[in-house]
This record gives structure tokens, sequence and C-alpha cells, in this order.
């Protein structure tokens, strides 16, 4: 009891006996350790792993297409998951030291950049599984192929190259991809593939794709892009309007860029240049028969033959309709007249004009009607430099505002007329260069300041228009030619007490006499008082003078009584 009593061993001491107990190895959980199977039971693997009991294995953990099952005596890795559990065994597996392994493995080969083989073997959300030969992989279905590939069953189960994207051991995480080999491969083939490739050089190819910009074609494991603008010289609106899916092509390597390794085709290069002395063909002046191809807001593109086009702008599309879309003057694939106005071979450009094939309406308009002859028209707008009156083939002639009335100022005769009036008026001048027509309408009747038709000291009867404070304003003569006039207070009598402008009304009439003439200004000088002193001063000399023992008071009573029996 005493020897019992004193046997106390310490921590150390207790470490140490369990040492020798396990054969002075130091095994650890979680670690991937040798053992040595000492027998089979049934299906199960007895393995010793250096433990005070052994551990057991299925025998189809250690299956392997290249190796047989492990016997008895074999040495052989698993994985030590406890060292013994409720039933006092050690709990091992050889899967998890396999995935250790694999994942040691995967590291070195992610640490290099290197690819590894693998197989598809299940599908799950988004992708796939893949062994990596022990560890299980993520492959995203966007790093399945270059293209989208709808059936994946001929790619499950093979062994083929992925590229490792992304390890995370802890979280036991690894993503590949079969993408980004597939895409080095091609790159390597398209680089040698190149190497071999000219520019200028003609080959073969079959149409792979079509798209609205152009269609790719494949030049032998290489894809080129010939553009819808280098596959014709005339306009292609689509590339489906010459090429289809599958069609085998002649075309020359336009150009290789080094470093995209872009390849561009062409197929028009091939054929001759029309534009190959299209100034002979196509000199300005010269009248030919195009197609409408395009319309756009600035013109439109017609085709004098295959491949080559000109343009009509806008401004020479008609002689009439301006600021108008092109589209609502010609139609697309429209046969059209145009006359050739310029040609740039270097820029491959040629100026069109529609207008010109036809005939200048200016031109017909004054041969119809000449300088001097009289129109008649519609008002069709007014503006602030004189009234637009509608003419034949659509087109319009400007009466100026000077010359819509002799008396009237121009603003104010302007304001006589409407939109839509029917007018007449005198033709003043064409200019169809200018692609004018000056009109006047005051000149249909003759100018009242001309000639004989008014003299200084003639007599006149006028209207009154206006009463105001200093005077009257008036208007006489004929309605087309009537004439307007302002009488000064001054001159309205020659007696200062019959002076004031409210004697009279507006409307009323009276007779003045002319003291003045101004053709320059085109003013004309009215005066009453004149005339009451003219009209004495013939009194005087018809029934006598002073002298005559007449007094003044007869000779002017005589001179009235005449007056009115004349009247």
């Amino acid at each position: 009891m005493a020897d019992d009593m004193s046997f106390n061993p310490s921590r150390d001491d207790f470490a140490a006996l369990l040492d020798e107990s396990m054969g002075g190895r130091d095994f650890m959980e979680g670690q991937v350790v040798q053992g040595k199977i000492v027998g089979i039971e049934k299906d199960f693997a007895i393995i010793d792993v250096g433990l005070k009991t052994e551990g057991r294995i299925l025998l189809k953990e250690f299956a392997s297409p290249d190796k047989p099952l492990p016997g008895v005596g074999d040495t052989v890795e698993v994985y030590l998951e406890r060292v013994e559990n409720a039933l006092g065994e050690a709990v091992i597996s050889r899967e998890k030291a396999k995935r250790e392994e694999a994942w040691t493995r995967l590291e070195v080969v992610f640490a290099a950049g290197q690819p590894v083989n693998g197989a598809i073997v299940g599908r799950v959300k988004g992708g796939f599984t893949v062994d990596l030969g022990g560890a299980s992989a993520f492959l995203p279905g966007s790093q399945v192929d270059i293209r989208p590939v709808r059936d994946v069953g001929p790619l499950m189960g093979k062994e083929q190259p992925f590229a490792i994207l992304k390890m995370d051991r802890p979280r036991g995480n690894i993503v590949v991809s079969r993408r980004a080999i597939l895409e080095e491969a091609r790159a390597e083939q398209r680089t040698e593939l190149v190497g071999q490739l000219q520019e200028g050089e003609v080959r073969e190819g079959v149409v792979k794709n079509i798209t609205d910009y152009g269609a790719f074609v494949d030049l032998g494991g290489i894809d080129g892009l010939l553009h819808v603008t280098d596959m014709s010289w005339k306009r292609v609106s689509h590339p489906s309007q010459v090429l289809a899916v599958g069609d085998t092509v002649k075309v020359q390597i336009v150009k290789i860029n080094p470093d995209t390794q872009r390849i561009s085709l062409g197929m028009k290069q091939l054929q001759t240049d029309p534009w190959d002395g299209v100034e002979a063909k196509y000199p300005p002046g010269a009248r030919f028969t195009g197609r409408i191809t395009n319309i756009t807001d600035y013109g439109a593109f017609v085709e004098l033959e295959a491949g080559v086009e000109g343009l009509v702008h806008v401004s020479e599309m008609s002689w009439t309709k301006k600021n108008v879309h092109p589209g609502k003057i010609v139609s697309t694939s429209q046969e059209v007249d145009v006359v050739v106005l310029d040609v740039d071979s270097s820029k491959r450009r040629v100026s069109l004009g529609l207008k010109q094939a036809q005939d200048n309406p200016w031109d017909a308009f004054l041969k119809l009607h000449p300088v001097g002859s009289t129109v008649e028209g519609e008002v069709k707008n007014s503006t602030e430099f004189g009234l637009f009156i509608g003419l034949d083939d659509d087109i319009d002639g400007m009466v100026h505002l000077s010359d819509i009335d002799w008396a009237i100022p121009g603003e104010e005769a302007m304001a006589k007329y409407n939109k839509g009036d029917m007018v007449k008026a005198k033709v003043l001048d064409v200019d169809a260069e200018k692609e004018r027509i000056s009109l006047g309408i005051k000149q249909l009747s003759g100018d009242p300041m001309e000639g004989d038709t008014y003299r200084k000291g003639q007599t006149v009867t006028v209207t009154v228009v206006e009463v105001t404070s200093g005077g009257l304003e008036v208007k006489f003569g004929e309605d087309d030619a009537a004439m307007t006039s302002f009488i000064r207070k001054s001159d309205l009598s020659r007696d200062r007490s019959e002076q004031s402008p409210e004697r009279f009304a507006a409307g009323e009439r009276l007779d003045a006499q002319i003291t003045n003439i101004d053709k320059a200004t085109r003013r004309v000088s009215l005066s009453v008082k004149a005339l009451q002193m003219a009209e004495d001063k013939q009194a005087v000399e018809k029934f006598g003078s002073s002298d005559s023992g007449a007094s003044l008071g007869d000779i002017l009573g005589a001179a009235l009584r005449e007056r009115a029996s004349k009247e």
C-alpha cells in the first residue's frame, strides 16, 4: 500500500508513459499518416496506424482504375480524423487522405499557373462539379466554352485540362475554367496561323457568321472580318444581300493588325474599281439617269452605275421647294435624271443636280411674262420688305414696300392687303440666276408726278382725310393714282378769322391751288389762300381796276356772282 502511495507520476512522466505506449510516435488528428493493413474483414480493411487500436476503411475507397486493391501487409496513407471513437477505434479515411494529397498537389500547380486534368462529374446551380483527382472544384457555366454550350453531355466524365482560377483551402473552394484553356490554345493557334498570312494575299474561306456590319469568314482555323463596305463597290445595305452563312468566297487580306491579330478582308478589292476614269465618264454638265439609293437630311444619293454614286445636295433638288426634306421630293429606288455639277475622283465624290435637269421656272416665267407685262396672283405672305405674290410653277414675286402705292407710305399701303387677296401687278424685273421676280402694284397706273397731270398754279379739288390743329390732311386725284398733301392752317384762308381747321370736317371737299411740286420728295404743296388771292387777281383783271371807279367790293361781288352762275 505504501508502495502504491509512493507512485505519484508528474505531468511530464505521464506524457512520457503515453508516448512510450504509442510506440514513441507523435500522432496528431487532422493529418495524413501511414498505416499497415493487418487484416480484411468482409468489405473493410483493418489498418494499424500505430495507435492502441486499429481503424477500418471500406476497400472501395482504395479502388483505382490503374491499380489493384491493396492486401494484408500493404502500407497505405490515410487521414486520421480522431484517435479514438466511442467504440475505441481510430477514425481514419482514405478519401480525405486523397483529398488532402490533391489539395497539396493543386496548390503547387496553381502557384505555377499550370493547367490541371479533371473531369466534369455533375451539374449544380450555376455550373458543374469537376473531379480534380480527389478534390472537387466548381466550373461556372460561363467558363465551359468560348461560346455558350447547349448540351454538355459529350463533355461529362471526359478527362480534360482546366485552369484553376481560384483556391481557398480553409473554405474548401476551388474554381476552374475550361474556357481559359480553349482561349489560350486558340490564341496560340491564331498566332501561328496569322504568321502564315500576308497582306494582299488572296484566299478562299467559308462564311461563318453574318452581322449588321459585315461577315466573319473562316480562313482555315482563323476568322477574318469582311466589312460590309468591302463586299462590293456598290452600296450594300446589309451583308445578307450579298452573302449567306456557309458560302465559299474568295477574299483578299486587306490588313493584319499584329497587336490584336485582327484580320480585315475584302471582296471588292478583287474587282475593277469603277472610279477609275470617272472624270472622263461623267464630265460636268452632262446629263444621266440614275437610281436613288439612300436619302438623308442633307440630300439624296444617286447610283450612276454599280459602285459609283453621286450626291444631290438638298439645295440642288428643286427650284422652288426650299427647306423641304429630300424624302418629300424623291423616294428610294426612284429613277431620276440628274446633271453632273462637279467630280473629285481623289475623294470619290460626284456632285449632282436634280433641278438642273428640269427647266428653270424663272426663265420660263420671263418668256411668258416679259418685263412690263401684267400678272395676277395671290398674296402669300407679307414681310417687313413687302408682299410676296404667288405666280406660276410655285414661284413667288415680291412687291417692295415702295412699289405698292404712289402716295401712301409703304407700311400703310401694305396694310390694305391680306393673305389670300388676289392682286394684279406689273413685272418690273426677273433675275433667273438669283431666282428673284420684282413686281409693282403702283406701276399699273401712271406716276402722277410725271408728265402734265399736275402743275404749279393748277386748281384741284381735295377731300379732307383728317383734321389736325396744324391744318388739314387731304387727298386728291383718281383712286389708282391718288395723291396726299397737307394744307397748313395759315393756307386755309386769306382771312385770319377763317384759318381755323375746325371749320372743316373729314370727307368735306374744297378747292386749293398747287403752289409747289417737289418730284424728288414726291410732295405737292396746296393752299386755299393762294387760290383765293389768284381768283381776286383774275376778278380785278376781268371786271376792272380801282381806277375805273368801281370799288373792290363791287368787283369781288361780280366775280362771285359769275362763279355762282357757273356752278
